[in-house]
């Protein structure tokens, strides 16, 4: 525990506030942390008895004796009006009478509660009532009684202790192997962050006993608990992904960028004053490896990728989208160091027109405040096909550690491409039949798709084997060379909006490719002539190499 939990509370006891709200799921943890500093006499000036009550055994004495007839909540708040002790009283789960979700809260309850707070102020002796539940509901007559004290989660030392513990139960059977490194010890208890003790210990747990040992690959099981938990919310998707950054083709500038960010949330890389990254944000042509890269990534690091759906912010209740939106972030920095993914932010994020009554904005601001003032290790990737539709604040240094710009593929690109889907999908002798995939043929593949993006190569791929597969017959080469004939590239289609989107990042983005792998010599893409078909930095733009 924290020891600005202790520490607040200690302060808010001495300063005889009547009402304390705590929202935990971990009553163990919050009884044991309010008694030891309800009885600490160096952090009260007074120590107090704990009470404590439950629906199911009414109200229990500090000496753990129930006192009879008050499970009620009217009935033991009436009880605990006639305390004359210094005490501290802890009510658990109290959030069903006090309303909430369109249903009103018990009247006499509430009002019972007001009571008490009016008399814990001006009584004689120190007395404070603490709810503790897992939902926040307070109601409109107790907005100014009732102070709210936020319970953190298990830190990383609580988390460790608990692992070191399974781990020395366990070492000396000589049935459970154990090997993890000290390194992998902190992966281990980094990844649990954001998990009660209870999962916690259920996830280490459940790794020791899924192989009999315990070695950095059951990090996944420790991934699957925090799974539960992002579910739960409804905002926020864990995704599964078993993509490698060497599935990526091409982009190389921005994979050796964020490699050399591999493990920079650990303690070795604070020893080298270093914050944990933001996050990057990457636009560019569509179809062009910006998903596939936030996919490979959170793999490459093996860490949980958390997609983030902006539209499922937004509602119809007044006030919820602002309420949706701090519930997710809460949610993604309890499972983190996670990589959250905010897939094509432009529509979510843009300005609004003013028919919303100005929610798109305090949203905005919201994001904007977190991006910046984030300390959890949460790396955020951004994609965004229509850059032009976010507003500056996003853009500037702080929300963000680097803009990239994905552009369509160059020769080399193109050519690591084709490698990688017609590996993947010819790993069948019988499909690949006599098809070898020789320089000749990706030379060829790669001159015919001049100006295509890495899906619409994949397409032609598929398309590929759809001919084959019709005919019950290997692939052959001129079945990639017809799906490649038939299709119309976005290069083609969508001309105009590429050249503004190249513009756009002549002089604000980083090249993803790096600069040994452009291919001027090729000469335009199709439909676009001159200049516009240039990587950016042929046109003058800026291009970084890391």
């Amino acid at each position: 525990m924290t020891r600005a939990f202790r520490d607040d509370l200690s302060q808010l006891l001495k300063a005889r506030l009547p009402i304390l709200y705590i929202e935990s799921y971990e009553e163990s943890r919050v009884v044991a942390e309010v008694t030891a500093v309800a009885r600490d006499g160096t952090r009260v000036r007074t120590p107090r008895a704990v009470w404590t009550w439950s629906l199911t055994q009414g109200l229990v004495q500090p000496d753990g004796v129930p006192r009879r007839g008050t499970t009620e909540p009217d009935a033991a708040l009436s009880a605990v009006l006639r305390l004359d002790e210094p005490s501290v009283v802890i009510l658990h789960d109290l959030h069903p009478v006090l309303g909430g979700d369109g249903r009103p809260g018990d009247p006499q309850v509430i009002r019972r509660l007001r009571d008490v707070a009016a008399a814990f102020k001006s009584g004689p002796v120190p007395r404070t009532l603490v709810l503790v539940s897992p939902l926040l509901r307070i109601p409109a007559e107790l907005d100014r009684d009732v102070t709210i004290l936020d319970f953190p989660l298990p830190a990383e030392a609580e988390i460790r202790r608990v692992l070191d513990g399974l781990i020395a139960a366990n070492s000396t059977s000589g049935r459970i192997q154990i090997r993890l490194d000290p390194v992998e010890r902190e992966r281990f208890a980094k990844a649990a962050l954001g998990l009660t003790l209870h999962e916690a210990e259920n996830a280490f747990a459940r790794a020791i006993v899924n192989d009999g040992a315990l070695d950095i690959h059951d990090l996944a099981v420790v991934h699957e608990e925090k799974r539960q938990a992002v579910r739960k919310s409804g905002l926020l998707e864990v995704v599964d992904t078993a993509i490698h950054l060497a599935d990526v083709g091409g982009l190389e500038n921005l994979k050796r960028w964020l490699a050399k960010r591999d493990g920079s949330w650990l303690a070795a890389a604070a020893e080298y004053g270093l914050p944990a990254p933001r996050g990057v944000l990457i636009t560019g042509v569509p179809g062009c490896g910006k998903s596939l890269t936030a996919k490979a990534v959170a793999a490459a690091w093996e860490l949980p990728l958390i997609r983030f759906d902006i539209g499922r912010v937004f509602s119809g209740l007044v006030g919820s989208s602002e309420q949706n939106l701090r519930t997710a972030i809460r949610t993604a920095e309890a499972t983190s160091p996670c990589v959250l993914w905010v897939d094509e932010i432009e529509k979510g994020l843009a300005p609004d027109t003013g028919g919303d009554s100005g929610t798109s904005s305090r949203v905005f601001g919201t994001f904007l405040t977190w991006m910046q003032e984030k300390r959890r290790p949460v790396f955020v990737i951004a994609t965004a096909n229509d850059i032009g539709r976010l507003p500056p604040e996003l853009l500037r240094k702080g929300r963000f550690d680097e803009i990239f710009f994905v552009d369509l593929p160059t020769q080399v690109e193109r050519r690591s491409i084709w490698t990688v889907h017609l590996t993947r999908r010819l790993r069948n002798p019988a499909v690949a039949g006599g098809l070898v995939l020789d320089d000749s043929l990706l030379t060829e593949l790669c001159a015919l798709t001049e100006g295509y993006s890495g899906a619409e190569i994949e397409q032609a791929v598929i398309g590929g084997l759809f001919e084959a597969f019709s005919a019950r017959r290997p692939l052959h080469r001129d079945d990639l060379v017809r799906a490649v004939a038939t299709m119309v590239p976005l290069s083609v289609t969508q001309a105009e909006r590429i050249g503004t989107l190249r513009a756009w990042a002549a002089t604000r983005a980083v090249a993803a490719t790096a600069a040994e792998d452009w291919d001027l010599g090729g000469g335009p893409a199709p439909g676009q002539p001159g200049p516009d078909s240039l990587p950016p930095h042929a046109a003058g733009g800026r291009v970084v190499e890391y």
